[in-house]
């Protein structure tokens, strides 16, 4: 297996366990309250800020031209498209801009977001990679799953689980889980584990994402 399926591998009841959370179940059979949604996308705002500084430091630590310029292609839409989509999904939910920018960081939004840019900064180009890759990936692993099933009747759940689960997304996981096979293909055991450990942790942060936002959180 490469090293990306071993990764998968050890972290698959996690991932499992993200299919099997309530708030992910009632994305998909379209019945979670929309304000337990909303939850999601305030807290998902701030995260996606913290998110694209981890492709401002993977143009910096890339080493192939053609990798950096993948990886500002993704930061420029991040800024400027993706950003603006989320701000008019959210208008969807009556969520208004000045409220997206004045939402308060709940604990796991903070921790988890601390802890990738730490390790995108910290760490080399395998580490960033591991770092990011469980929400890159889990996220089209979740949309793909939901799009196997019978589709909401909530037109927005609808069209979150269409984003997610569509060619554009998957490209830019395959993108990236071989650019970490690329980079860790010759790591000595020591190396392997320390990405295990990394990929382990964000798909942990992945998880308790959904109990924050199935529960809420407050400091």
């Amino acid at each position: 297996m490469s090293l990306t399926e071993r990764l998968y591998e050890a972290a698959r009841p996690i991932w499992d366990a993200q299919l099997e959370h309530p708030f992910v179940k009632g994305i998909g059979d379209g019945s979670l309250p929309p304000e337990t949604f909303k939850r999601w996308v305030l807290q998902d705002y701030r995260y996606l800020k913290e998110f694209s500084r981890i492709f401002a430091w993977a143009v910096a630590k890339a080493q192939r031209l053609e990798s950096m310029g993948w990886y500002a292609q993704v930061l420029n839409m991040t800024l400027n498209t993706e950003m603006a989509l989320h701000r008019s999904y959210a208008a969807r939910f009556e969520i208004t801009p000045e409220e997206l920018e004045a939402t308060v960081m709940w604990p796991t939004t903070r921790a988890y977001t601390d802890f990738l840019v730490r390790t995108a900064a910290d760490g080399d180009m395998s580490e960033l990679l591991a770092a990011l890759l469980p929400c890159a990936w889990g996220y089209l692993h979740i949309g793909q799953a939901l799009a196997d099933g019978a589709p909401p009747e909530d037109q927005r759940y609808r069209d979150w689980i269409e984003q997610y689960a569509s060619d554009e997304f998957a490209e830019a996981g395959d993108w990236l889980r071989t650019e970490l096979d690329r980079e860790a293909r010759d790591v000595t055991p020591e190396k392997e584990e320390r990405l295990r450990e990394i990929f382990l942790l964000s798909s942990r942060y992945e998880l308790r994402f959904w109990d924050m936002c199935w529960n809420g959180e407050s400091w």
